[in-house]
Parts: structure tokens; C-alpha cells; sequence
């Protein structure tokens, strides 16, 4: 098949004309990464109930996810200097989601015997060849939603298709908890890991379906990305020599830690102290995700070429639109919705935040990252619901640190583009060993799983200092965020 070649002209020119059906194809594997990774919450408290793991050693479920998208990304890079070149610019960018479609599938094939045989190493085995394939997708996904459009909104697109990865965060663990306890009303206790093994072989069957779906759909093949100013003065500096860069491989580090360490460590905690049971984790499990979903959807208004007055509007219906998202799922999953509604004050918090940062992303980054830590300071100080909240309320704070810090990281890199993603998306490796961190602090013998979460609080005080750095930094490069601003190179 012929490799569709796009300039950058092009695809700002014909951005109405075809973006549309093309980004939405793109987005779609946006949902399998959700829906995978907020299951594993799920799959934490029960593999450690059922195997009488330590928390630490049940972590080893995010630890073995995340480290993947790391040996994802340094297979990537090896690859690249075998065959002398980029390799998504040799093999394509729409094959290389398919690949990455029939690896994750198959790693889902392992879920059966893991099942089976009540096997702790193969079930994370999977998992890891699943989260190998999502690394490849990551790639080239994440990259190929900056420049389908505008570059000056591609964080706001970014949100966007984050809005839909947080749909499968949303309702992933209420499947796969359906799946294992049944409905919740029968309240039943885990006996075995049989059940385990049908939402992800399901799963697999969908990644091979949307796989055939990448591969004969209109995505271009090949992007052709801006020269930046080393290329066009002949200058060849090291990709490390980009201070944006290398920081923002920190703070992916840092961002994904601590998203992914709140999240599944709260099982834990709410068994502890706020008398909440494992099979009745789920649903505060699917709130902790699914307020990434409303962040995410929030700051994606900026996206549309919308009036003031409209986007105004929006920013307030649309958080409110996903959090009803979440009401359905749980109706249909037949739980109580009344604990829930308080939460819908805290929303508020988070749609003041979004407006005050205007949509620069550095500014984001800053003013998120301080409720981030407000967040996690009142949940170790308080106790029960109100503490549980404080927790869940950090994934609205999270919501949009992604885009923000990928489309800072990759400013200005020209032709590097793709060779600093592939870097950024190794540094995911840090939802596993931050988490796998928490998780041995949170043992009765060092400081115990509230005072844990100090951890959070570390990792926010560095997303704060990197949204206010490289802002800075970017402006003296002629780089610029703000709306009224002409866009650096």
C-alpha cells in the first residue's frame, strides 16, 4: 500500500475538510487505554485478597503496566537506529497503531491460562505485553493529535481524545468489577479468578477489530513535521540539549505517578478507613477516573472555533455533562448514586481552576498541580467520605496534565518530534515505580496508607515548578501559548 504523505500546510489547510472523521478514528484507541488501565485498580484488591499478597507486592499489577510503556520505548528507539531512521516514519504511522493493536491483543490471550491456573507472574506477564503494545500506540497517537490540527490547540485536542481515553477509564472498572463480584447488590465475595478472564479476552477481540479498522481507514501514513531552528541552520544539537525536553520526561515520570499511585492505592484506603469493602470499591474506583473525563472534557472546549460566550457556557454544561456520564454508567451497573452527589461541588472547584488558566497549558500546569496538593493535604488530614473525596478529587486536578506537559515537552523540537515522544512515552514507567513506592510506605510498619499519599504531594510540587519554567523558557525561544499570541515555530 502507498504511504500517504502530508505536509504541515496540508493539514492545517484541510483540517475541515477531512480532520474530522480522521480524528475520530485516531481517538478510539484513546478508549482501550483507559478502560485497561483503570481496571487494574480493580485487579489490585483482588489478586491481593485472593492470593494474600502484601500491598506492595499487589502493586507489582501497576509496576509491570506502566514499566512496559518504558521497554516499549527503548525498543522503539533501538529499532530506529537499526534500521537507520525513525521508525514510524519507515513503517508508518497507521501501521504502527496496528502492530500495536495485535500485540495488545495478544497479551490479553494470557489472561486465560492466568485464570486457570490462579497465576499471579502470567496474568502480569499480559498486562505487560498489553501495556508493550499501547507504548507503539502511544507513539504515534499522541503526536499525530498535536499536528492533525492547529499546533497552537493541539493540547486542547489532546484533552479531547483524553476525554475519551477517561470514557473506558469511567466505565472499565465497573465491567471488569461486574464481571468478577457480579452486581453489587449480591455483595458477593471473590471464590476464584475464573471470571477474570472474559471482559479481557473481549477486550482482545476488540483490538483486533479496531486494528482492521486503523488499517484500511483515512489516517495519513506519514506526517512531515516543521523544520525547527537546527535543521534549517544545519545545526545538529543533541534531542537532551532541549531543556523542555528532558524536564518534561520528568514530569511525565512525576504525573503519571502520582495519578496512578492515588488511584490504586485507594482500595486499600477506603477498606482502612472509611469501612468501604473491596467489591464495593468499584464505583469510587470509576469516579476517581472518571473525573479525568470531566477535566478533560472541560478543557477540550477550547478545541472548537467556538465564540467566547459559547465556550463560556460550555465549560460549566460540559463537566456536568461527563459527571452525568458517570451517574448512568453506575445507574446501569445498579449502584447507589446518593453518596455521590456532594462531589458534584467539588467539580466547581476544578471549573474556576480551568478558567483561570485560559488555556495556556504552562499556566494549567501550575494553577492544577496547587489544587493537586490542596487535594492530598486535605484527604491525609481528614477522615471517611470526606477524605475519600479529597483523594477521588485528584483526578480532576490530573485530568489535563498530559496534554499540557506533552505539548510543552515536544515545542520547538522540529524534526526530533517523534524521537522526544518516544522519550516521554518511556517516562510512564513512573505510574509503576512511584506507585510500587507508595505502596511499601503504606505498609503498618513504615507510615501506613494515609500518610502515604505524601508522595502525591512531592510529585505536584514538581508539575508546579515545570508549568512555571518552561513557560518561561519556551517565551525566550519564541515560543507562545496564549490565545492573543502568535504561535512560536
Amino acid at each position: 500500500m502507498e504511504i500517504l504523505s502530508l505536509t504541515w500546510t496540508d493539514i492545517q489547510s484541510n483540517l475541515m475538510q477531512t480532520n474530522r472523521s480522521a480524528f475520530v478514528t485516531l481517538i478510539s484507541v484513546f478508549f482501550f487505554w483507559g478502560f485497561v488501565a483503570a481496571s487494574n485498580d480493580i485487579l489490585i484488591p483482588v489478586f491481593k485478597e485472593r492470593l494474600n499478597l502484601e500491598q506492595w507486592q499487589s502493586q507489582m499489577i501497576s509496576f509491570a503496566f506502566y514499566v512496559a510503556y518504558t521497554v516499549g520505548s527503548i525498543i522503539y528507539v533501538l529499532a530506529s537506529k537499526f534500521y537507520g531512521g525513525d521508525l514510524l516514519n519507515k513503517i508508518g504511522y497507521k501501521n504502527g497503531i496496528f502492530l500495536g493493536l495485535i500485540i495488545s491483543a495478544f497479551g490479553t490471550l494470557l489472561f486465560y491460562p492466568a485464570a486457570q491456573l490462579v497465576s499471579f507472574p502470567l496474568m502480569i506477564t499480559g498486562l505487560f505485553i498489553v501495556a508493550l503494545g499501547f507504548s507503539l500506540q502511544q507513539t504515534a497517537a499522541n503526536p499525530l493529535a498535536i499536528v492533525i490540527g492547529n499546533p497552537s490547540t493541539g493540547a486542547q485536542r489532546l484533552s479531547l481524545a483524553g476525554g475519551i481515553n477517561n470514557v473506558g477509564t469511567t466505565i472499565g472498572p465497573l465491567v471488569v468489577g461486574y464481571a468478577i463480584f457480579g452486581s453489587v447488590s449480591d455483595h458477593n465475595a471473590l471464590t476464584d479468578l475464573s471470571a477474570v478472564k472474559f471482559p479481557y479476552l473481549i477486550l482482545g477481540l476488540a483490538f483486533v477489530i479496531v486494528a482492521i479498522l486503523f488499517k484500511f481507514s483515512s489516517l495519513p501514513n506519514r506526517i512531515d513535521i516543521p523544520l525547527g531552528d537546527t535543521e534549517e541552520t544545519g545545526e545538529q544539537k543533541s534531542i537532551f540539549s532541549y531543556p523542555q525536553l528532558w524536564m518534561g520526561m520528568i514530569a511525565i515520570f512525576v504525573y503519571v505517578g502520582v495519578e496512578v499511585s492515588t488511584a490504586s492505592n485507594l482500595p486499600d484506603y477506603m477498606k482502612q478507613h472509611a469501612c468501604i469493602p473491596t467489591e464495593e470499591a468499584a464505583p469510587y474506583i470509576s469516579l476517581f477516573w472518571a473525573s479525568l473525563m470531566i477535566g478533560r472534557w472541560t478543557s477540550s472546549v477550547g478545541a472548537f472555533n467556538l465564540s467566547k460566550q459559547m465556550q463560556m457556557v460550555l465549560r460549566i454544561v460540559i463537566p456536568y455533562a461527563a459527571f452525568g456520564v458517570f451517574l448512568l454508567a453506575n445507574i446501569i451497573a445498579g449502584h447507589e448514586l446518593t453518596p455521590f452527589y456532594p462531589y458534584s461541588f467539588v467539580i466547581l472547584i476544578m471549573i474556576g481552576a480551568d478558567m483561570l488558566s485560559k488555556g495556556n497549558p504552562g499556566r494549567q500546569l501550575l494553577i492544577y498541580s496547587a489544587c493537586g496538593i490542596t487535594a492530598l493535604i486535605i484527604g491525609m488530614l481528614t477522615s471517611g467520605l470526606i477524605s475519600v473525596y479529597a483523594f477521588i478529587s485528584v483526578g480532576l486536578f490530573c485530568s489535563t496534565l498530559w496534554p499540557c506537559i506533552y505539548t510543552l515537552a515536544i515545542s520547538g523540537l522540529g524534526k526530533k518530534t517523534n524521537q522526544g515522544s518516544s522519550y516521554l512515552i518511556m517516562m510512564i514507567m513512573g505510574g509503576g515505580f512511584i506507585s510500587l513506592f507508595q505502596g511499601w510506605l503504606a505498609g503498618p510498619g513504615v507510615i501506613g496508607i494515609n500518610l502515604s499519599y505524601i508522595v502525591g504531594v512531592v510529585c505536584f510540587i514538581y508539575l508546579a515548578f515545570y508549568g512555571y519554567k518552561i513557560t518561561q523558557l519556551l517565551k525566550n525561544q519564541g515560543i507562545h501559548f496564549d490565545p492573543k499570541l502568535k504561535p512560536g515555530h
